[in-house]
């Protein structure tokens, strides 16, 4: 039996891995100067998080937005700002794709998103 096989077949502790990755001891990061571009993890809290995400586009980097608490105040605004987004990536020639509840991954020019095809029933 391979290393994965045991990880993946081990029950013995229950781990949230949710939870686990959310507390990683993660030290506060310098910007690599080595870098292309980034990811960048923002929360839509309103319209003025849309400049946000617009200039880290125009810059070059992803934006893994989080629209889940918007969605929960308000869906219509959240519904209303995805249009907009979705707008501005066709502007800018990027891509959008919802990746699991309440997150989004927008990314610049010359990056597209491999979407998986679900077959038809």
């Amino acid at each position: 039996m391979g290393f994965l096989d045991k990880v993946f077949t081990s029950q013995t502790e229950q781990v949230d891995v949710e939870d686990f990755l959310n507390n990683m001891d993660v030290e506060e990061e310098a910007q690599y100067e080595d870098a292309d571009a980034y990811v960048k993890p923002m929360t839509l809290r309103g319209s003025e998080d849309l400049n946000a995400v617009e200039h880290e586009l125009k810059e070059g980097n992803l934006v893994l937005l989080n629209i889940e608490e918007a969605q929960k105040r308000n869906p219509r605004g959240v519904r209303d700002a995805v249009v907009s987004i979705k707008d501005l990536v066709s502007r800018l020639d990027g891509d959008i794709a919802g990746i699991a509840a309440g997150r989004i991954l927008i990314t610049p020019a010359r990056v597209k998103i491999m979407k998986r095809k679900t077959p038809k029933e």
